[in-house]
Protein backbone atom coordinates (compact mmCIF):
# COMPACT_ATOMS: atom_id res chain seq x y z
CA UNK A 1 0.00 0.00 0.00
CA UNK A 2 1.56 3.33 -1.12
CA UNK A 3 1.33 5.61 1.72
CA UNK A 4 0.59 9.73 1.43
CA UNK A 5 3.27 11.88 2.25
CA UNK A 6 3.15 14.75 3.94
CA UNK A 7 6.20 16.54 5.64
CA UNK A 8 4.74 17.07 9.05
CA UNK A 9 1.74 14.21 10.69
CA UNK A 10 -0.32 15.60 13.62
CA UNK A 11 -2.42 13.13 15.58
CA UNK A 12 -5.15 14.83 17.13
CA UNK A 13 -6.71 17.58 15.84
CA UNK A 14 -8.03 19.64 18.86
CA UNK A 15 -6.52 22.64 21.00
CA UNK A 16 -3.49 21.79 20.86
CA UNK A 17 -2.98 19.32 17.97
CA UNK A 18 -4.83 22.47 15.76
CA UNK A 19 -2.64 25.26 17.44
CA UNK A 20 0.62 23.26 16.82
CA UNK A 21 -0.17 22.88 12.84
CA UNK A 22 -1.95 26.30 12.41
CA UNK A 23 1.83 28.32 14.57
CA UNK A 24 3.84 25.56 11.74
CA UNK A 25 1.81 26.66 8.74
CA UNK A 26 2.32 30.43 9.84
CA UNK A 27 5.56 30.44 10.15
CA UNK A 28 7.80 32.17 6.72
CA UNK A 29 10.41 29.23 7.48
CA UNK A 30 8.16 26.22 7.07
CA UNK A 31 6.40 25.44 3.80
CA UNK A 32 6.18 21.57 3.96
CA UNK A 33 2.87 19.67 4.28
CA UNK A 34 1.14 19.23 7.31
CA UNK A 35 -1.73 16.73 7.70
CA UNK A 36 -3.65 16.53 11.10
CA UNK A 37 -5.30 13.21 11.75
CA UNK A 38 -8.51 13.72 14.08
CA UNK A 39 -10.92 10.61 15.20
CA UNK A 40 -13.64 12.55 15.92
CA UNK A 41 -14.23 14.85 13.36
CA UNK A 42 -17.39 16.22 15.27
CA UNK A 43 -15.45 17.35 18.43
CA UNK A 44 -18.31 16.35 20.67
CA UNK A 45 -15.99 14.18 22.74
CA UNK A 46 -13.10 15.75 22.67
CA UNK A 47 -11.59 17.93 25.91
CA UNK A 48 -11.49 21.02 24.45
CA UNK A 49 -15.26 21.12 23.84
CA UNK A 50 -16.18 19.36 27.56
CA UNK A 51 -14.00 21.45 29.59
CA UNK A 52 -14.94 24.58 32.09
CA UNK A 53 -12.01 26.25 29.29
CA UNK A 54 -10.12 29.00 31.43
CA UNK A 55 -6.94 31.04 31.74
CA UNK A 56 -5.09 31.58 34.95
CA UNK A 57 -1.99 32.83 36.63
CA UNK A 58 -2.10 31.19 39.82
CA UNK A 59 -0.07 28.18 39.64
CA UNK A 60 3.25 27.46 41.65
CA UNK A 61 5.73 26.66 39.01
CA UNK A 62 7.44 29.47 36.88
CA UNK A 63 6.90 27.28 33.52
CA UNK A 64 3.67 27.36 33.92
CA UNK A 65 2.58 30.99 35.43
CA UNK A 66 5.37 32.34 31.94
CA UNK A 67 2.56 29.58 29.67
CA UNK A 68 -0.20 31.51 30.85
CA UNK A 69 1.60 35.20 30.75
CA UNK A 70 2.07 34.25 27.07
CA UNK A 71 -1.38 32.41 26.68
CA UNK A 72 -3.27 35.37 28.00
CA UNK A 73 -1.96 38.13 25.32
CA UNK A 74 -2.70 35.65 22.49
CA UNK A 75 -6.21 35.17 23.20
CA UNK A 76 -6.26 39.21 23.70
CA UNK A 77 -5.04 39.48 20.09
CA UNK A 78 -7.30 36.19 18.62
CA UNK A 79 -8.60 37.98 16.41
CA UNK A 80 -5.83 39.74 14.54
CA UNK A 81 -4.02 36.40 14.84
CA UNK A 82 -5.90 34.08 13.46
CA UNK A 83 -7.86 36.06 11.39
CA UNK A 84 -9.16 34.17 7.80
CA UNK A 85 -10.31 36.55 4.98
CA UNK A 86 -11.54 39.41 6.95
CA UNK A 87 -13.08 37.23 9.44
CA UNK A 88 -12.18 37.54 13.40
CA UNK A 89 -12.47 34.72 15.72
CA UNK A 90 -14.39 35.71 18.96
CA UNK A 91 -13.98 33.43 21.49
CA UNK A 92 -15.74 35.97 24.16
CA UNK A 93 -12.71 36.35 26.99
CA UNK A 94 -14.11 37.48 30.29
CA UNK A 95 -10.95 38.27 32.44
CA UNK A 96 -12.96 37.33 36.26
CA UNK A 97 -10.03 36.31 37.80
CA UNK A 98 -9.38 33.29 39.77
CA UNK A 99 -10.11 33.11 43.41
CA UNK A 100 -8.19 30.64 45.13
CA UNK A 101 -9.44 30.50 49.06
CA UNK A 102 -6.87 28.80 51.58
CA UNK A 103 -7.84 28.11 55.08
CA UNK A 104 -4.74 29.05 57.95
CA UNK A 105 -3.12 25.83 57.29
CA UNK A 106 -2.50 26.43 53.73
CA UNK A 107 -1.53 29.92 53.70
CA UNK A 108 2.06 29.31 53.80
CA UNK A 109 1.38 27.82 50.34
CA UNK A 110 -0.96 30.52 49.32
CA UNK A 111 1.96 33.58 50.21
CA UNK A 112 4.79 31.83 48.66
CA UNK A 113 2.88 30.80 45.00
CA UNK A 114 2.04 34.32 44.79
CA UNK A 115 5.38 35.86 45.43
CA UNK A 116 6.64 33.60 42.54
CA UNK A 117 3.46 35.12 40.23
CA UNK A 118 3.75 38.52 40.97
CA UNK A 119 7.39 38.03 40.79
CA UNK A 120 6.91 36.75 36.85
CA UNK A 121 4.65 40.48 36.29
CA UNK A 122 1.29 38.27 37.04
CA UNK A 123 -1.46 40.65 38.38
CA UNK A 124 -2.86 38.89 41.25
CA UNK A 125 -3.99 40.68 44.78
CA UNK A 126 -3.87 39.21 48.27
CA UNK A 127 -6.67 39.68 50.13
CA UNK A 128 -6.84 38.90 54.27
CA UNK A 129 -10.05 37.85 55.60
CA UNK A 130 -11.01 41.70 55.82
CA UNK A 131 -10.61 42.32 52.13
CA UNK A 132 -12.22 38.80 51.08
CA UNK A 133 -15.41 40.16 53.24
CA UNK A 134 -15.55 43.75 51.82
CA UNK A 135 -14.86 42.42 47.84
CA UNK A 136 -17.09 39.50 47.89
CA UNK A 137 -19.63 40.32 50.89
CA UNK A 138 -21.58 37.48 49.06
CA UNK A 139 -18.55 34.90 50.97
CA UNK A 140 -18.59 33.18 53.81
CA UNK A 141 -15.38 34.05 55.33
CA UNK A 142 -15.12 31.90 58.64
CA UNK A 143 -12.78 29.37 58.54
CA UNK A 144 -10.45 31.71 55.76
CA UNK A 145 -6.94 33.05 56.24
CA UNK A 146 -6.54 35.00 52.71
CA UNK A 147 -7.40 34.99 49.34
CA UNK A 148 -5.60 35.63 46.18
CA UNK A 149 -7.67 37.23 43.14
CA UNK A 150 -6.43 38.04 39.02
CA UNK A 151 -7.38 41.06 38.82
CA UNK A 152 -6.61 41.35 35.26
CA UNK A 153 -5.30 38.13 32.68
CA UNK A 154 -7.14 35.38 34.31
CA UNK A 155 -10.79 34.24 33.70
CA UNK A 156 -12.79 32.28 31.09
CA UNK A 157 -13.67 31.81 27.53
CA UNK A 158 -15.16 30.16 24.73
CA UNK A 159 -12.83 27.15 24.46
CA UNK A 160 -14.57 25.10 21.93
CA UNK A 161 -14.24 28.28 19.56
CA UNK A 162 -10.49 29.00 20.48
CA UNK A 163 -9.93 25.19 18.94
CA UNK A 164 -11.91 26.21 16.01
CA UNK A 165 -10.38 29.53 15.41
CA UNK A 166 -7.04 27.12 15.11
CA UNK A 167 -8.22 25.00 13.12
CA UNK A 168 -9.90 27.21 10.43
CA UNK A 169 -6.83 29.57 10.63
CA UNK A 170 -4.64 26.21 9.86
CA UNK A 171 -7.19 25.03 7.07
CA UNK A 172 -6.83 28.33 5.50
CA UNK A 173 -2.81 27.95 5.08
CA UNK A 174 -3.35 24.94 3.44
CA UNK A 175 -2.90 22.30 6.70
CA UNK A 176 -4.88 19.09 5.80
CA UNK A 177 -7.57 17.15 8.02
CA UNK A 178 -8.26 13.86 7.64
CA UNK A 179 -11.16 12.28 9.59
CA UNK A 180 -9.65 9.05 10.50
CA UNK A 181 -8.53 7.16 13.42
CA UNK A 182 -4.97 6.30 13.42
CA UNK A 183 -4.52 1.94 14.20
CA UNK A 184 -0.58 1.72 14.12
CA UNK A 185 2.25 4.09 14.05
CA UNK A 186 5.74 2.54 12.84
CA UNK A 187 8.87 4.00 11.52
CA UNK A 188 9.97 3.27 8.01
CA UNK A 189 13.63 4.29 7.56
CA UNK A 190 13.91 7.88 8.28
CA UNK A 191 10.11 8.47 8.23
CA UNK A 192 7.09 7.80 9.94
CA UNK A 193 4.46 5.59 8.68
CA UNK A 194 1.02 6.17 10.21
CA UNK A 195 -2.01 3.26 9.44
CA UNK A 196 -5.74 4.14 9.74
CA UNK A 197 -8.94 2.75 10.09
CA UNK A 198 -9.70 3.82 6.71
CA UNK A 199 -7.25 1.47 4.84
CA UNK A 200 -5.23 4.45 4.12
CA UNK A 201 -1.77 5.24 5.40
CA UNK A 202 0.41 8.45 6.10
CA UNK A 203 3.85 8.73 5.47
CA UNK A 204 5.85 11.94 7.39
CA UNK A 205 9.40 12.77 8.55
CA UNK A 206 7.93 13.87 11.24
CA UNK A 207 4.81 12.74 13.71
CA UNK A 208 3.79 15.00 16.49
CA UNK A 209 1.45 13.17 18.80
CA UNK A 210 -1.26 15.10 20.54
CA UNK A 211 -3.84 12.55 20.65
CA UNK A 212 -4.97 13.98 24.29
CA UNK A 213 -6.88 11.13 26.49
CA UNK A 214 -8.56 8.88 23.56
CA UNK A 215 -5.51 8.25 22.03
CA UNK A 216 -2.04 9.35 23.24
CA UNK A 217 -1.16 6.08 25.49
CA UNK A 218 -1.65 3.72 22.50
CA UNK A 219 0.49 5.82 20.22
CA UNK A 220 3.46 6.20 22.78
CA UNK A 221 3.30 2.31 23.50
CA UNK A 222 3.72 1.57 20.04
CA UNK A 223 7.21 2.90 19.43
CA UNK A 224 8.18 1.82 22.78
CA UNK A 225 7.04 4.68 25.56
CA UNK A 226 5.43 3.93 28.91
CA UNK A 227 4.11 7.10 30.10
CA UNK A 228 2.38 7.38 33.77
CA UNK A 229 -0.72 9.00 31.78
CA UNK A 230 -4.32 8.20 32.08
CA UNK A 231 -7.73 8.92 31.03
CA UNK A 232 -9.92 10.36 34.20
CA UNK A 233 -13.28 10.91 33.84
CA UNK A 234 -14.10 15.43 35.12
CA UNK A 235 -17.80 15.75 34.95
CA UNK A 236 -19.48 19.65 35.02
CA UNK A 237 -22.55 20.81 37.08
CA UNK A 238 -24.29 23.62 36.12
CA UNK A 239 -27.20 25.85 38.25
CA UNK A 240 -29.08 29.18 38.32
CA UNK A 241 -29.60 31.05 41.66
CA UNK A 242 -32.09 33.95 41.89
CA UNK A 243 -29.83 35.97 44.38
CA UNK A 244 -27.75 38.36 42.31
CA UNK A 245 -23.82 37.75 43.22
CA UNK A 246 -21.94 40.85 41.51
CA UNK A 247 -18.31 40.47 40.67
CA UNK A 248 -18.27 36.56 40.73
CA UNK A 249 -14.82 35.04 39.74
CA UNK A 250 -13.62 31.20 39.17
CA UNK A 251 -13.64 30.64 42.81
CA UNK A 252 -11.62 27.70 44.40
CA UNK A 253 -12.69 26.81 47.44
CA UNK A 254 -9.64 25.24 49.51
CA UNK A 255 -10.96 21.97 48.88
CA UNK A 256 -10.81 22.38 45.09
CA UNK A 257 -14.13 22.48 44.70
CA UNK A 258 -14.26 25.00 41.62
CA UNK A 259 -17.36 27.29 40.64
CA UNK A 260 -17.99 30.14 37.67
CA UNK A 261 -20.64 32.41 36.11
CA UNK A 262 -21.67 30.86 32.89
CA UNK A 263 -24.29 32.99 31.13
CA UNK A 264 -27.55 33.63 33.43
CA UNK A 265 -26.19 31.02 35.80
CA UNK A 266 -23.31 29.16 36.80
CA UNK A 267 -20.96 26.30 36.45
CA UNK A 268 -19.15 24.18 38.84
CA UNK A 269 -17.40 20.78 39.16
CA UNK A 270 -14.49 18.68 41.39
CA UNK A 271 -12.47 16.28 40.94
CA UNK A 272 -12.98 12.78 42.89
CA UNK A 273 -11.61 11.58 45.89
CA UNK A 274 -8.66 9.54 44.82
CA UNK A 275 -9.64 6.15 45.60
CA UNK A 276 -12.65 6.59 43.64
CA UNK A 277 -10.40 8.58 40.55
CA UNK A 278 -10.36 5.71 38.28
CA UNK A 279 -8.92 4.94 34.25
CA UNK A 280 -12.33 5.57 32.42
CA UNK A 281 -13.63 5.94 28.93
CA UNK A 282 -17.58 6.31 29.50
CA UNK A 283 -19.55 9.45 29.66
CA UNK A 284 -21.75 9.04 32.65
CA UNK A 285 -21.97 12.00 34.92
CA UNK A 286 -21.77 11.29 38.29
CA UNK A 287 -24.50 13.28 39.79
CA UNK A 288 -23.88 11.81 43.29
CA UNK A 289 -20.05 13.65 43.27
CA UNK A 290 -22.52 17.19 43.12
CA UNK A 291 -25.53 16.38 45.63
CA UNK A 292 -22.85 14.97 47.92
CA UNK A 293 -19.69 17.24 47.66
CA UNK A 294 -19.50 19.71 45.71
CA UNK A 295 -23.13 21.30 46.45
CA UNK A 296 -22.69 20.98 50.36
CA UNK A 297 -18.86 22.87 49.74
CA UNK A 298 -20.60 25.84 47.29
CA UNK A 299 -23.57 26.65 49.87
CA UNK A 300 -20.59 26.55 52.43
CA UNK A 301 -19.17 28.71 51.36
CA UNK A 302 -21.69 30.68 49.36
CA UNK A 303 -24.66 30.98 51.63
CA UNK A 304 -26.91 32.05 48.41
CA UNK A 305 -26.15 28.54 46.74
CA UNK A 306 -28.44 27.08 49.15
CA UNK A 307 -31.46 27.76 46.92
CA UNK A 308 -30.16 26.95 43.13
CA UNK A 309 -31.43 25.87 40.40
CA UNK A 310 -29.14 22.35 39.11
CA UNK A 311 -29.62 21.94 35.37
CA UNK A 312 -27.81 20.33 32.83
CA UNK A 313 -24.58 18.20 33.34
CA UNK A 314 -21.50 15.99 31.34
CA UNK A 315 -18.66 14.53 31.38
CA UNK A 316 -15.25 14.44 30.00
CA UNK A 317 -11.26 13.31 29.90
CA UNK A 318 -8.41 14.54 31.05
CA UNK A 319 -5.05 13.17 29.69
CA UNK A 320 -3.79 13.14 33.04
CA UNK A 321 -0.15 12.81 34.24
CA UNK A 322 0.21 11.17 37.51
CA UNK A 323 4.09 11.45 37.73
CA UNK A 324 3.73 15.11 38.28
CA UNK A 325 0.08 16.66 36.65
CA UNK A 326 1.94 18.47 33.88
CA UNK A 327 2.88 18.38 30.68
CA UNK A 328 5.28 15.64 28.58
CA UNK A 329 6.72 18.38 25.73
CA UNK A 330 9.35 18.10 23.11
CA UNK A 331 10.93 15.38 21.64
CA UNK A 332 11.41 11.76 23.03
CA UNK A 333 15.04 11.05 23.82
CA UNK A 334 16.35 8.29 21.03
CA UNK A 335 13.07 8.16 19.05
CA UNK A 336 14.09 10.49 16.12
CA UNK A 337 11.61 13.30 15.12
CA UNK A 338 8.98 12.01 17.14
CA UNK A 339 7.56 14.94 19.18
CA UNK A 340 5.00 15.08 22.23
CA UNK A 341 2.34 16.84 23.68
CA UNK A 342 0.36 15.04 25.93
CA UNK A 343 -0.65 14.56 29.29
CA UNK A 344 -2.24 18.08 30.27
CA UNK A 345 -4.05 17.49 33.06
CA UNK A 346 -6.45 20.01 32.83
CA UNK A 347 -4.60 22.77 31.28
CA UNK A 348 -4.82 22.04 27.89
CA UNK A 349 -7.02 24.50 26.42
CA UNK A 350 -4.78 27.51 28.05
CA UNK A 351 -1.62 26.52 27.31
CA UNK A 352 -2.65 25.29 23.78
CA UNK A 353 -1.11 29.09 22.58
CA UNK A 354 2.30 28.60 24.04
CA UNK A 355 2.75 24.92 23.33
CA UNK A 356 1.63 24.93 20.21
CA UNK A 357 3.89 28.30 19.37
CA UNK A 358 6.93 26.47 21.24
CA UNK A 359 6.26 23.00 19.25
CA UNK A 360 6.34 24.88 15.39
CA UNK A 361 9.71 26.04 16.82
CA UNK A 362 10.99 23.15 17.46
CA UNK A 363 10.06 21.56 14.67
CA UNK A 364 11.19 24.30 12.60
CA UNK A 365 14.78 25.12 14.40
CA UNK A 366 14.90 22.54 16.58
CA UNK A 367 14.74 24.57 19.86
CA UNK A 368 12.63 26.87 21.47
CA UNK A 369 12.18 30.49 20.68
CA UNK A 370 9.33 32.81 21.92
CA UNK A 371 9.17 30.48 25.73
CA UNK A 372 11.21 27.89 27.00
CA UNK A 373 9.27 24.80 27.13
CA UNK A 374 12.29 22.74 28.13
CA UNK A 375 11.62 22.19 31.89
CA UNK A 376 8.31 20.56 30.40
CA UNK A 377 10.41 17.65 28.27
CA UNK A 378 10.21 14.02 28.90
CA UNK A 379 13.85 14.48 30.38
CA UNK A 380 12.30 14.26 34.02
CA UNK A 381 10.68 11.25 34.10
CA UNK A 382 13.60 9.83 33.32
CA UNK A 383 15.99 11.50 35.66
CA UNK A 384 13.28 10.98 38.15
CA UNK A 385 12.27 14.71 39.05
CA UNK A 386 8.99 15.54 38.63
CA UNK A 387 8.15 19.30 38.38
CA UNK A 388 6.08 19.73 41.67
CA UNK A 389 3.40 21.95 40.50
CA UNK A 390 1.07 22.80 44.09
CA UNK A 391 -2.08 24.42 42.60
CA UNK A 392 -3.76 21.34 40.52
CA UNK A 393 -7.51 22.16 40.40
Amino acid sequence: MNAKIADVIVIGGAAIGSSIACQLAQRDDFSGRIVVVEADPSYQLCASARSAASIRQQFSSSINIEISLFGIEYLRSIGERLEVGGDKPVIDLHEGGYLFLATPDKLDILETNHAKQISHGADIAFLNQTDLAQKFPWLNTDGLAAGCHGLTGEGWFDGYGLMQAFRKKARSLNVDYVAAKVEKVRKTGESWTVELNTGESLSAKVLVNSAGASGSMDICRQIGLDLPIHSRKRCVFTFECKEPLPHFPLLIAPNGTYVRPEGNGYICGSAPAPQDDHDSNDFEVDHSLFEDHIWPTLAERIPAFEAIKPGAAWSGHYDINLFDHNAFLGKAAGIDNFYLAVGFSGHGLQQAPAVGRGLAELITTGNYQTLDLSALSLKRLTQNEPLIERNVV
